[in-house]
């Protein structure tokens, strides 16, 4: 997991204060619902056991997945952004030239990437497609049902 995390400072520290309540408070939960089960018998036919060995894998996987994220985190100050042209954390105004719909979406690193929210993943194709991109130019996106074509409108933060 070596790629580049683009954050903005606030995702950030939710994500180490996520993975604070994971180590401090979801670990030792699992390992007392691990020493209950233990408690009540033979483990071979435990089922409870069994179940409370399988979520604490589950949650040192996901320990381990948010520790990768977090290492490879650049923080992107909005301050400083070029909105000259489509990159990390800015939003764009698009217009699909097929179906003459405009849509704002703002480009985020995968972590943050919301579609409900209006944010994509900059290695999404549309991202991947935006990134660079400068006012009135057109992106071609190769998406699974043909290539699409994107004007863009605007670019602000």
């Amino acid at each position: 997991m070596s790629e580049t995390n683009y954050v903005t400072q606030e995702t950030f520290d939710s994500m180490r204060v996520e993975l604070q309540r994971m180590k401090g408070v979801d670990r030792p939960a699992a390992s007392r619902a691990i020493a209950e089960a233990r408690e009540k018998g033979d483990l071979k036919e435990n089922a409870e056991y069994d179940a409370a060995k399988e979520a604490q894998g589950m949650l040192e996987a996901k320990i381990k997945q948010l520790e990768g994220i977090i290492a490879n985190a650049k923080i992107v100050d909005t301050s400083t952004i070029d909105t000259s042209k489509v990159t990390i954390l800015t939003r764009v105004t698009i217009t699909n030239l097929a179906t003459k719909k405009t849509v704002t979406y703002q480009i985020v690193g995968e972590k943050e990437a919301d579609l409900k929210a209006g944010k994509i993943s900059a290695s999404s194709p549309i991202g991947k497609g935006l990134i660079g991109k400068h006012v009135g130019e057109i992106a071609e996106v190769q998406a699974p049902n043909g290539l699409l074509k994107f004007k863009v409108e605007d670019i602000t933060v």
